[in-house]
């Protein structure tokens, strides 16, 4: 079997347009959230 992930919850607040969306997504890519391909799926659209 694989490495069993870690699961927590986070709650993000700021006002409209304070980046709140960006930061959690570049906080879960970096934590190996997100697989390198699903990456290169968004960048391609």
């Amino acid at each position: 079997m694989g490495k069993e992930k870690l699961h927590i919850n986070i709650v993000v607040i700021g006002h409209v347009d304070s980046g709140k969306s960006t930061t959690t997504g570049h906080l879960i890519y970096k934590c190996g959230g997100i697989d390198k391909r699903t990456i290169e799926k968004f960048e391609k659209e």
